[in-house]
């Protein structure tokens, strides 16, 4: 065999060996995002809680009949067409083609109704929609229709509300538990596959790339439009401590942050390989909120009170500290939006100690102790809770905070027990402002006494001031409305706003994509490389 022949030869070997040796391009395709989301994942209903990282999992999990999009208009989602009656009251929906459950079965009319009145028995705006209507009615496998009592413009502003809670469409045997205990089978149609055999609370929660999912054709806009996956696995890691995280996202250990401290936002500025980017540019709201069920919150002077007690300056420099991230706001809808106004709010959030004592005075207070959840893991809401305890105590208050991590509380302010017997008083929270628009919407503003969210406010006059708007369309009038339900607000206080603040994930730059929403998604983001 001649010298050439021979090279040949040995190359062609070579290179056989090097094809058997080489991983499969599958193998070699597979991107995964790795994540340190604001909290750890240890509840997985959405319907169950309001909790944002629950909400955060649902949006990776299931789907929505219609979302709202980055011009805050509600699109359908999992609805191909939908056509509304003459007389406003009958909507009939028909779903997309392709809706599949991560089982492989489809998605069904049957599903979405049980999924509607889930959802509706627990949030709410739903709760209120479901005030109007008749009965949700199946046609056929693919299309059902709701029927109202009255005219509402409730019905796709609900159906399609941006946050906690979401209505997730959910399989008729999930669906149909009970709304106050939580699901155990987590199959959903969303662009996300939930890989409960990798959950692990402490450690990390797992999703998967659904194969089958039939995205939208239009381009994603908000959290409407086209779901498309462009990475294989995305991995939420549970950091607690927020130094390390930050070091992880450094080192590229991790890929994104999604909600690091304000105050080591100019470390990661330092870094080239990381940029920060704006996500949710209406913002966020702080909130204060009381159990009206016991003492010393049972009487409403007494809530009122606190209103006089408090300022909001304290609260947003102690937590976000950067005059550029936050801006006082004394209405309860946010500042921005078109139903803002300082209406009825004079004189409140101003730390008027001599008026707060006056108050307390007047209410007969007799010092019983409000009983203050504190959390403690989470860096927004971190130092809210010891600014609360040292105004009020200024003001009069005896205060017993209790701290605990973030889905401690969540699970302690569903309970309706005494405060001195595992409950509660009081506690902070915080709402994107997609959340509370208007009255119907915000859930803190839901006054139905036992049908309320935990705090459980009971008012006729709020309630109605509510009912009012879910009937108006003339946007003047829902304005004026919506001012009447603050100025009824400062004399039965369900909870307090605290100011509006701003904040920005962390990324690797090799991360792209991120969709401008009120919520974090992680469809249409892309990882290229390190």
């Amino acid at each position: 065999m001649s010298p050439v022949r021979r090279l040949a030869t040995a190359l062609a070997l070579v290179s056989a060996l090097w094809v058997v040796a080489a991983p499969a391009p599958s193998a070699l395709a597979e991107t995964t995002l790795k994540v340190v989301m604001h909290s750890d994942l240890k509840i997985v209903d959405p319907i169950w809680t309001t909790a944002y990282i629950v909400r955060n999992h649902g949006y990776m999990v299931y789907d929505t009949l219609f979302a709202m999009d980055a011009k805050g208009e509600i699109k359908p989602q999992m609805v191909d067409r939908y056509e509304v009656s003459a007389d406003k009251l009958t909507y009939t929906m028909t779903l997309r083609d392709g809706l599949l459950w991560h089982d492989g079965t489809p998605v069904t009319a049957e599903d979405c109704v049980a999924s509607i009145k889930r959802w509706g028995a627990k949030d709410s705006m739903g709760q209120k929609m479901m005030a109007f209507v008749k009965e949700l009615q199946v046609v056929n496998p693919k299309t059902f229709r709701i029927v109202l009592k009255a005219p509402t413009g409730l019905v796709l502003g609900a159906l399609g509300k941006p946050s906690s809670n979401v209505p997730f469409m959910m399989p008729k045997r999930v669906a149909e538990t009970d709304p106050n205990k939580q699901i155990s089978d987590f199959i959903g149609s969303g662009p996300f596959v939930f890989k409960k055999e990798e959950w692990k609370p402490g450690d990390k929660a797992v999703y998967v790339k659904f194969d089958r999912y039939k995205p939208r054709p239009e381009p994603a806009s908000g959290l409407a439009g086209g779901k498309v996956v462009k990475v294989d696995r995305v991995e939420w890691k549970a950091i607690p401590d927020h130094q390390t995280a930050i070091n992880a996202l450094l080192a590229g250990e991790v890929d994104y942050l999604e909600s690091p401290p304000h105050d080591l936002y100019p470390v990661l500025k330092q870094d080239a390989n990381v940029r920060l980017v704006t996500l949710n540019p209406l913002g966020n709201q702080y909130t204060f909120r009381f159990n009206t069920l016991y003492k010393p919150f049972d009487n409403a002077k007494v809530r009122q009170a606190v209103f006089y007690a408090f300022n909001q300056e304290d609260f947003l420099k102690a937590v976000i500290g950067d005059p550029a991230y936050y801006k006082t706001c004394k209405s309860f809808f946010p500042c921005g939006s078109p139903l803002a106004t300082t209406k009825g709010m004079d004189g409140l959030l101003e730390s008027n100690v001599e008026k707060a004592r006056g108050l307390l005075k007047e209410a007969g207070y007799d010092g019983t102790p409000v009983i203050l959840m504190h959390s403690t893991d989470l860096a927004v809401l971190a130092n809210l809770a010891p600014v609360a305890k040292a105004l009020m105590e200024r003001a009069g208050f005896k205060v017993d905070m209790h701290s605990m991590d973030w889905q401690t509380l969540v699970s302690r302010r569903s309970k309706k027990d005494p405060p001195d017997k595992g409950g509660w008083n009081a506690f902070l929270t915080s709402w994107v402002a997609g959340d509370i628009l208007n009255p119907v919407m915000m859930g803190f503003m839901n006054a139905s006494c036992d049908k309320a969210m935990f705090g459980w406010p009971c008012d006729k006059e709020i309630e109605s001031l509510r009912d009012q708007f879910a009937r108006e369309t003339d946007p003047a009038k829902q304005k004026a409305i919506a001012e009447a339900v603050q100025v009824r607000e400062t004399h039965y206080p369900t909870h307090l706003p605290l100011g509006q603040w701003y904040g920005a994930v962390a990324a690797r730059k090799n991360v792209t994509g991120m969709i401008e929403a009120p919520v974090t998604v992680f469809w249409n983001v892309e990882k290229k490389g390190r």
